[in-house]
């Protein structure tokens, strides 16, 4: 398959910059999932399109306030760093701006010196590694001083930092917000749980390969970035047990796609507690082993997340819903509407959860 195939004209002002004041504001577009008919609802009526015995699965990574800014000590230029993942203790993979300006030994003062940052490796994509020098608390001095790393579309400063965070975020390692749960309060997610579905999570710390752009013509050739996964047994066994029931797993996202479907492969199609890397991607053609269902946001135009939407219905039914949302004004990206891709109900499905 050639990337041009997942194109699609968007025009700019449709890239939404900021969030709504009421995260379940936002428009959802209801999609089905075999013949592409869609609906127009906003995402509070997603209780309506749950049922009881489906399991809904959210992924609780905490973005970091990845993006810090200094100077060198040196000579005083400005430098920007963006943190993108844990080598060791205190050693982080990073991207430079501008990058010509750091090389290996070059020393980084943020916050008057409150941390201090050494270069000690220039990787080959133009990264760098930089070990970290501070007294305390990393952790606590990075939310001093860092900023929420937003995507380079988004142009509107960000005054609550908070609403780059999903209302159930938890585990700290993400370089980017798992987007698809932010609409998501916990008001709406008790509702969801007194209908009878269940909530479970798993955890993606989000790095920016996810959205580096795909650069070969055939999607085949193109690499993912790895990024780091955990699933508990406690998520794994409820979800084998809800399909063995025949009830729906619904996905929160392409970040919570990819970790069960990456222990699905791994586990010949059960799911275990597991945790490591994965660089799973998932374009037309691929059989999914665990999800049944996907709420998303809408994605870029050749991204290796539309291509993942795509291989869950097909590139027709998608790219049909994309232009309808964009004929329809809805706002796309990070801070946009959503969709949800929406399997049949099963009726096979028996609950027996008060059994379990």
């Amino acid at each position: 398959m050639n990337v041009n195939d997942f194109d699609f004209e968007l025009p700019e002002e449709l890239i939404a910059q900021t969030p709504l004041l009421d995260r379940t504001s936002s428009r959802l577009l209801v999609m089905d999932k075999e013949s592409g008919e869609v609906a127009h609802r906003h995402f509070r009526d997603i209780i309506e399109h749950l049922h009881a015995g489906d399991v809904l699965v959210l992924n609780d990574t905490r973005v970091l306030p990845a993006r810090l800014m200094g100077v060198k000590e040196d000579t005083g230029a400005n430098i920007e760093l963006l943190l993108l993942k844990q080598i060791e203790e205190d050693v982080w993979e990073t991207l430079v701006k501008p990058a010509k300006k750091v090389k290996v030994g070059t020393v980084v003062s943020f916050g008057e010196g409150l941390l201090r940052a050494e270069c000690t490796a220039i990787l080959d994509h133009g990264g760098r590694h930089f070990k970290m020098i501070y007294d305390g608390i990393f952790y606590e001095i990075l939310d001093a001083l860092g900023e929420m790393p937003l995507p380079p579309y988004i142009r509107e400063k960000l005054d609550d930092q908070d609403r780059y965070q999903t209302v159930f975020a938890k585990e700290r390692g993400s370089a980017a917000a798992p987007t698809a749960g932010l609409h998501f309060t916990e008001e709406l997610l008790d509702e969801i749980r007194a209908k009878g579905v269940e909530v479970a999570f798993i955890t993606l710390h989000v790095g920016l390969g996810t959205f580096r752009p795909v650069s070969v013509d055939s999607i085949e050739d193109h690499a993912m970035h790895a990024e780091f996964y955990r699933i508990t047994q406690d998520t794994a066994d409820l979800i084998n047990s809800t399909k063995e029931r025949g009830g729906r797993i619904i996905s929160v996202g392409t970040t919570s796609t990819r970790t069960l479907e990456s222990v699905a492969n791994k586990f010949g199609g059960k799911l275990q507690e597991d945790s490591g890397w994965t660089d799973i991607f998932i374009f037309p053609g691929y059989e999914f082993k665990a999800i049944d269902g996907l709420i998303t946001n809408f994605h870029l135009p050749k991204s290796t997340l539309v291509m993942l939407v795509s291989a869950l219905s097909n590139r027709n039914n998608i790219l049909n819903a994309y232009n309808e949302a964009i004929s329809e004004q809805y706002r796309f990206f990070s801070f946009g509407d959503a969709m949800f891709i929406e399997p049949k109900k099963k009726e096979t499905f028996h609950d027996t959860s008060s059994n379990v």
